[in-house]
């Protein structure tokens, strides 16, 4: 293990540029100093490090709260490190219960095998598949016999399991918790020590089996990893984690103007955090566009075609990423929408400085029959302005002339406002 003091003043220099960059949006890293270490022993012997994450294969589609850690590996890999990527093929026949308020359906093998393909294609649009090593952990899980299984239970107590979220919520509500449940940290732990990996990443809801890793490291002998835990990306309700069964998500192998589209729903208030977790934009253009932003040089409608112009140059290549701003250009911008929308005027004294209740409007405009009928057209995903999605049926809007107000598929008012 080398010491601070031995390195080169350009090794100490790497060093602190690795740590920086690999630091950058993670919301922990356990621990610190270890982690520092490891960047210290690979750049002053020119052994990568071995950087883990593990993929649960139950649910095969990929969108772009996915891709925060992604991009986090794309960095260890432009610098040099090994990317370890994990199919949990075997693990995924139990399910993470990680978050989860019941126990999840266990999947047949023949669904893993299929979900494990489909990941391996959407997977390589963001890291590098010449530096990346991909393993299934049932080629070390499957062997195990009754003894080793026994062996691994025994380094781990009921109380300490219980120290988990989702574990303790159930079983203080009266919840059931089946026994292979707890086997699930376990397994993922026991995928570090086979790997020998240095680092493992994940998101925040990750950390009990990430740390897990660590400890079973240790108990086995091993180098302990570091973890490193990035944030979980809201959706586009702007509430909830991005999820593919909220519908609150953007799917990387969608269609191009179906991204494209999606992203203009983004809130205003996350796009720079969607920009600095999501996607590939340099640290100085995203400087300057967090400037434009606050000092109103730039307009907040641009920066999230910025946004959606780089998803899909990021996921289906420049080409479809310019023509996709043309189609929502044509159809949006230029309101090539129904050539038979109707005109209706809202008074201006219904405004509060240009604002009003989404519900407020929806009524006003006839839209909508009742508040309650509002709400729920809102909480079901079915309101757009100018083709931006609304969720909060408690949230306010700005409006303007000519604005595009729908409520389904085919209703739609041009606002007059007088």
């Amino acid at each position: 293990m080398k010491k601070w003091e031995q390195l080169t003043p350009e090794q100490q220099a790497e060093v602190e540029r690795q740590v920086q960059l690999f630091g950058r949006g993670a919301v922990e890293i356990v621990p610190e100093d270890a982690f520092k270490q490891k960047i210290i022993d690979a750049v002053a012997t020119g052994k990568p490090l071995n950087v883990k994450l593990g993929l649960d294969p139950s649910a095969p589609d990929i969108h772009v709260g996915h891709t925060v850690v992604l991009h986090k590996l794309r960095q260890f890999q432009e610098m040099g490190h090994h990317v370890q990527l994990l199919i949990g093929d075997f693990t995924g026949r139990i399910g993470d219960p990680s978050g989860k308020s019941e126990t999840r359906k266990q999947l047949t093998e023949e669904d893993v095998k299929r979900n494990a393909e489909t990941y391996q294609k959407q997977i390589y649009k963001i890291l590098d598949p010449e530096k990346t090593q991909l393993f299934y952990n049932s080629e070390w899980l499957s062997p195990l016999n009754f003894a080793d299984v026994l062996q691994l239970a025994g380094k781990m107590t009921v109380a300490r399991m219980l120290e988990r979220d989702d574990f303790a919520k159930r079983y203080t509500t009266g919840l059931p918790i089946h026994i292979h449940e707890f086997f699930y940290p376990l397994m993922q732990g026991y995928d570090s020590v086979a790997l020998k990996s240095d680092i493992e990443l994940g998101g925040t809801d990750q950390k009990f089996n990430l740390l897990m890793g660590r400890m079973l490291q240790k108990e086995y002998g091993e180098p302990a990893q570091a973890a490193m835990m990035m944030p979980l990306l809201e959706g586009l309700d702007g509430v909830n984690k991005m999820s593919k069964s909220l519908g609150n998500y953007i799917g990387i192998d969608e269609e191009p103007n179906q991204i494209y589209g999606k992203a203009m729903s983004v809130p205003d208030e996350l796009m720079l955090k969607y920009f600095g977790l999501a996607t590939d934009l340099p640290d100085d253009e995203l400087t300057k566009l967090k400037e434009g932003l606050t000092d109103g040089t730039v307009h907040p409608r641009d920066a999230k075609m910025q946004l959606a112009f780089t998803f899909v140059r990021m996921f289906h290549g420049i080409d479809a990423a310019k023509q996709a701003e043309a189609h929502f250009v044509t159809v949006f911008q230029q309101r090539a929408l129904p050539t038979d929308i109707e005109e209706k005027t809202l008074a201006r004294t219904e405004l509060e400085e240009g604002k009003i209740r989404i519900v407020k409007l929806l009524v006003a405009l006839g839209m909508q029959s009742s508040n309650g009928e509002a709400r729920r057209s809102i909480q079901g995903g079915a309101v757009k302005i100018n083709e931006e999605k609304l969720f909060d049926p408690n949230g306010e809007v700005a409006v303007a002339d000519g604005d595009i107000i729908q409520v389904g598929k085919r209703q739609f008012v041009k606002l007059a406002i007088r």
